[in-house]
């Protein structure tokens, strides 16, 4: 059932419900635009900051940025101080951008509004996603150029603590382990899947690396919250592929499911078992149901008109209570600039 959508400054790429308590209504929204001006084209962006609930979005606070890729949320508390004012326990917003930099924003719970605390340039290279390892200071990065780079969050500074080049094309996702924090997954445009081992500081140490299961660029990687053995990947070339890693030097591919579409971004829901969310670029969002060997695509939404980038689950505090009812999709397409937010009628 379809609540609100809002035409967003620019073009729609990443959407991300905020997991803290007391601030799942909050929603961020990124765009990336490429302008052609001669030699030197212009990517310019934005974070948009919303409330969203069942009533609808209202639009908080808006920050304009280069070009935005990717955006992600840290989940856990951490104190940091900075020199003007200290934001203890408050949220940190990720952002990696076209022209090379990771910042880091916080959030002001009462005023619901981002300021920026710091930025590190990670590359002259473009920056194309970013994940949080769960110690809370622990960042990755992907980048066009193929390389991964880790950084350390120390009080209100970024600091880069390695770089290697992983892969031979664009790094197009990134994501540490829940419960191994040295190890660090990727994907890229060079078909392969990859682990990493970060306890070696000089250079990274590969785990595995799977290049014959994708036939197309691999630009997605979920684990399972609850088994952490469980990943899933999404390529280009349509599929949505579940792994299991409990043989690390050998990734098992048990199952897979074709989504019609460019498998772009997936996210496991955090409390319901199993249920998955994905953006399928040139074929809309799809819920899907796994359940042991079982894959079930349980509802399609093609509201969208244009290229399926970003999708989120709403950690809702009514799920906690067993009222699916009340869960809230927030999604987002490229070219036509749209924020939508709507309650899939397959979990009423």
């Amino acid at each position: 059932m379809d609540i609100a959508s809002f035409d967003l400054d620019g073009n729609a790429d990443a959407v991300e419900f905020c997991p803290y308590p007391t601030l799942h209504q909050l929603l961020a929204a990124a765009t990336y635009t490429l302008q052609e001006d001669g030699d030197q084209p212009i990517r310019s962006g934005s974070i948009s900051l919303f409330s969203a609930t069942s009533s609808g979005l209202k639009l908080l606070d808006r920050v304009q940025t280069p070009g935005i890729f990717d955006i992600k949320w840290n989940s856990g508390v951490r104190e940091i101080n900075v020199t003007t004012n200290s934001i203890a326990h408050h949220p940190l917003l990720a952002q990696a951008t076209s022209d090379g930099f990771l910042t880091l924003y916080s959030l002001h719970p009462i005023e619901f509004s981002l300021s920026e605390v710091c930025k590190e340039k990670v590359s002259s290279s473009m920056c194309l996603c970013v994940d949080w390892g769960s110690n809370g200071s622990s960042i990755s990065v992907g980048l066009s150029d193929g390389f991964v780079s880790t950084l350390a969050l120390r009080e209100d500074q970024l600091q880069i603590t390695q770089s290697w080049e992983a892969h031979e094309y664009e790094t197009w996702t990134v994501l540490f382990d829940a419960c191994q924090s040295q190890l660090l997954y990727t994907g890229s445009d060079d078909c392969s899947f990859s682990c990493w081992d970060l306890r070696q500081k000089s250079s990274s140490s590969m785990v595995f690396r799977n290049s014959k299961s994708h036939k197309m660029g691999v630009c997605s990687i979920a684990q399972c919250p609850s088994d952490s053995t469980m990943l899933l990947t999404g390529s280009y070339d349509e599929f949505l592929r579940v792994w299991d890693v409990r043989c690390i030097s050998r990734p098992v591919m048990e199952n897979s499911v074709c989504l019609g579409g460019g498998v772009w971004r997936l996210k496991y829901h955090p409390l319901i078992g199993g249920l998955v969310l994905a953006a399928c670029m040139h074929n809309g969002f799809a819920i899907v149901k796994i359940d042991g060997e079982n894959i079930n695509i349980l509802e399609t939404h093609t509201k969208h008109d244009s290229l399926a980038y970003g999708a989120d689950w709403q950690r809702a505090a009514c799920v906690d209570d067993g009222n699916k009812g009340g869960l809230l999709v927030a999604t987002c397409s490229f070219y036509d600039r749209l924020l939508r937010i709507w309650k899939p009628y397959s979990l009423e």
